[in-house]
């Protein structure tokens, strides 16, 4: 039995089986994935072969997940946990829209470059959603119109919205049809209120923003995929959104230092000019893009998340306002 898994709890995955039946299925304790270190071996979004209830390692009545078909791509971050070293958002999507705000909470410019560089790395195109435009005064939206000029110009689309008020929401429709998409964040930037917008029949629990801190507060606990429709006998071929418990941090995985140009658009573009061809950007002569910075073409916030990135090759390092 194959299936389609739409909801990940921790200990428990909910998967839309090829017939259209939903199955609670377990994975077995020493269950891990070939070559990645993860907290979770089995992300929303997997294709994922079953046993039978009859044959369920023991427990009878149970489903268990034996097999995870190739994952075309998939979102990861390093783990707070450490030990467990990353831990992916979902597998097998089309692309992810993060939503960020200017105020209540602010997402910081590293953590959007931060996500942006692990969607590259993996070919996951993504969308930006500028939410919360109903609470900017005129300072903040200069700023946030200056945030929206500089990811268009290095090449990615932009949409600022009030999912409170509805400002622009239904525009995000068309983007979704027939399409599995990734909704990621901060804590408390609204994705929650958006996903209620979108889609209705989700009810997603919604919270107030902590005054004293400025920062979310978690509602969503566990990974799902929320179908557009409420039509059940058309799920396997419909439209998902995959909500993900908000993240203060994003640590980026597995990425190589001579790697990570090619995950920053502009700078990328830059490197071809640079005199040595293994050149870092960081101090070498000649360095095209060192040149761009000085000269205001690439940003200044972009390329300090560049450098922050070259450090995360030492294991021990996590840095919680990324």
């Amino acid at each position: 039995m194959k299936g389609l898994v739409i909801k990940n709890t921790g200990s428990w995955y909910t998967v839309l089986t090829d017939d259209g039946s939903t199955v609670d299925c377990k994975i077995k304790g020493n269950f891990r994935l070939r070559g990645i270190r993860s907290t979770n071996p089995v992300a929303v979004g997997d294709r994922v072969e079953l046993s039978s209830p009859s044959t369920g390692g023991g427990q009878e009545g149970v489903c268990f997940i034996t097999e995870i078909e190739d994952r075309r791509n998939y979102i990861i971050r390093k783990s707070i946990n450490l030990s467990k070293q990353s831990h992916i958002l979902a597998a097998n999507v089309d692309q992810a829209l993060l939503v960020v705000t200017v105020v209540k909470p602010e997402t910081s410019t590293t953590f959007i470059d931060r996500f942006l560089a692990s969607a590259e790395a993996y070919r996951v195109p993504v969308i930006l959603l500028f939410n919360k435009t109903d609470l900017l005064n005129e300072d903040e939206q200069r700023y946030q119109q200056m945030m929206v000029d500089l990811y268009e110009t290095v090449g990615y689309e932009c949409h600022a919205i009030s999912a409170e008020r509805g400002d622009g929401v239904e525009e995000l429709r068309p983007l979704l049809e027939g399409k599995i998409t990734l909704l990621s964040g901060n804590s408390g930037v609204g994705k929650s209120t958006l996903i209620n917008r979108l889609i209705p029949h989700a009810n997603q629990r919604v919270a107030d923003i902590s005054e004293a801190h400025q920062t979310g507060m978690h509602t969503t606990t566990f990974s799902e995929m929320i179908p557009l429709t409420a039509d059940r006998s058309t799920l396997t071929e419909t439209s998902w959104l995959i909500d993900t418990p908000g993240i203060k941090g994003f640590g980026t995985f597995d990425m190589e230092k001579e790697e990570l140009t090619s995950y920053f658009k502009e700078i990328f573009e830059f490197s071809k000019q640079c005199r040595f061809s293994d050149c870092t950007h960081t101090h070498e002569p000649g360095c095209a893009v060192l040149k761009a910075v000085e000269d205001h073409y690439i940003a200044q916030s972009r390329y300090q998340s560049y450098l922050s990135m070259l450090e995360d090759k030492d294991e021990n390092k996590y840095r919680e306002a990324f």
